[in-house]
């Protein structure tokens, strides 16, 4: 159970972490998506 517990420790922070990297690539790409269609319709 000691495995177990240093297992779920070591696992919860990549867990924990995971999400926000995921939504932080989606809100940089998002971020990008609308500026490149701005300037898309800026430019023509």
């Amino acid at each position: 159970s000691v495995l177990m517990s240093m297992g779920m420790m070591m696992l919860s922070p990549l867990i924990i972490s995971l999400p926000f990297k995921i939504m932080l690539f989606v809100l940089i790409d998002g971020w990008s998506l609308v500026f490149g269609t701005l300037a898309s319709s800026f430019l023509v």
